[in-house]
């Protein structure tokens, strides 16, 4: 059973020197009970105590790393059902698969995809982070070829797809230190993987046939030495699949039985033929609850839709979604463009930025740091108000980059137009719109007059 936030804080030094990033042991204590740190954070706990607060300090799910360096992805970790209960803590890794045995432009094509389909939205980078190198040719030499050549022309983190140990064996001598996910131990090979993870420090998934099997192997696997598991159910059709990770997760989450406590991989790769319904599948398993999601290929139209629903259910409920504060140049603004004014709320600098670019009018786009709050609300706020708004336009550095002082504000703050004419010396504040879709009829016209 967990230790209480109390039984913790006994076993902790009590220094309270804030090594840990929180201000005292108690609060730190508090932090651990309710799942929200992790006990490496204090550097000053005992080795004896450490034992005792395993559980205590370790999520339900067991946290697990694939890959190095910039390459890195962190799945795993979660302490909710819901997302509304608290948050989801770390999205599932998306993969993209090879075959040792496809043609070197068929690599190519491949690789150059998973480099090019990446996409900026909302300050995030939004791509797949992972590539999966499954062995169809039985040869060692051509997957452990194929497996270095990835390596060597991507910043993937690794999925190694065999059965056999010891092509997986000449395969990690390949990609030492890049920590990729050997895929699977399954019920005749556990033991010769579960070493090879173990002496790689990689971690393993775990490939059964149903869940009564998966969990006698992923009983097993840990007591071998290896800690780190990811695991497969087997199910290749969408319900079994649906409902092993629901069981899955529930056991971990409501029942802490630990040896369903891991992340998942599920394969749409393998549910379906047709990409559409490969992506309708794979979308299912990044609500409930993929930790990774192998699709046979990566193609924007069917990818870019998946990177969008994962960000959107990945994000802090409790945090506005928001955008970078700072000057957006739109359809290649000189200086006679423009000026518009918005908040960095992120729905609203999208829709404001659309129609923008809709109109194509060049322009520049002032996005103004309102705690992810939306005009109207964070002018009730008092967020973007006259005094708050003129010292962002002051300090941006907009005015060296036009000729004249014209800021358009929303229509909803024309209120504020008196008001920062005073705190703007020598600007003409106009006021645009209410409404963003209005804005392409009005920049047409927004310097006649």
């Amino acid at each position: 059973m967990a230790l209480s936030g109390i039984q913790i804080f006994k076993l902790l030094p009590k220094t309270n020197c804030g090594d840990c990033g929180v201000p005292t042991c108690l609060a730190f204590a508090m932090s651990l009970a309710a799942g929200k740190a992790e006990l490496s954070k204090c550097p000053h706990v005992s080795e004896e105590a450490k034992g005792q607060l395993e559980e205590a300090s370790a999520p339900p799910i067991r946290p697990v790393t694939i890959g190095k360096g910039s390459s890195v992805i962190k799945i795993g970790g979660e302490t909710v059902l819901f997302r509304h209960e608290k948050r989801f803590e770390n999205p599932p890794g998306i993969a993209g698969l090879i075959h040792d045995n496809w043609d070197d432009k068929k690599v190519s094509s491949s690789l150059n995809r998973f480099k090019a389909l990446r996409y900026e939205r909302v300050g995030n980078s939004l791509k797949a982070e992972l590539l999966a190198i499954k062995c169809l040719s039985g040869d060692s030499a051509k997957f452990s070829l194929m497996v270095k050549r990835v390596t060597e022309e991507s910043d993937a983190a690794l999925i190694l797809m065999s059965a056999d140990a010891g092509i997986m064996a000449e395969a990690l001598k390949v990609c030492s230190g890049v920590k990729p996910l050997i895929y699977a131990a399954a019920k005749d090979n556990w033991e010769q993987m579960a070493e090879l993870a173990r002496t790689h420090k990689c971690p393993l998934a775990v490939k059964a046939d149903n869940i009564e099997e998966l969990i006698d192997l992923s009983e097993k696997i840990p007591a071998a030495g290896v800690a780190d598991l990811v695991l497969d159910s087997g199910a290749r059709n969408l319900k079994q699949a649906f409902e092993d990770q629901i069981v899955i997760r529930r056991s971990a989450l409501l029942k802490k039985f630990k040896p369903l406590g891991f992340p998942t991989i599920v394969l749409p790769a393998e549910m379906a033929d047709d990409p559409m319904k490969e992506a309708l599948i794979a979308s299912v398993f990044i609500a409930k609850y993929g930790g990774l999601i192998l699709l046979s290929d990566l193609q924007g139209e069917s990818l870019f839709p998946l990177l969008v629903e994962r960000m959107n259910i990945f994000t802090d409920p409790q945090r506005p979604l928001a955008t970078t504060e700072g000057i957006y140049d739109i359809n290649g603004p000189d200086d006679s463009s423009p000026v518009l004014l918005t908040s960095n709320f992120s729905l609203t600098y999208f829709i404001v930025s659309g129609e923008i670019e809709a109109s194509r009018k060049p322009a520049w786009l002032l996005v103004k740091d309102t705690e992810g709050l939306s005009i109207m609300t964070a002018w009730a706020a008092g967020k973007f108000g006259a005094d708050n708004i003129a010292a962002f336009v002051k300090k941006c550095g907009i005015a060296d980059k036009i000729n004249h002082k014209k800021l358009i504000i929303p229509g909803y703050i024309a209120a504020e137009s008196g008001g920062l004419e005073e705190e703007l010396e020598g600007w003409e504040i106009m006021i645009g719109p209410r409404e963003a879709a209005h804005l392409p009829a009005y920049l047409k016209n927004w310097n006649k007059g």
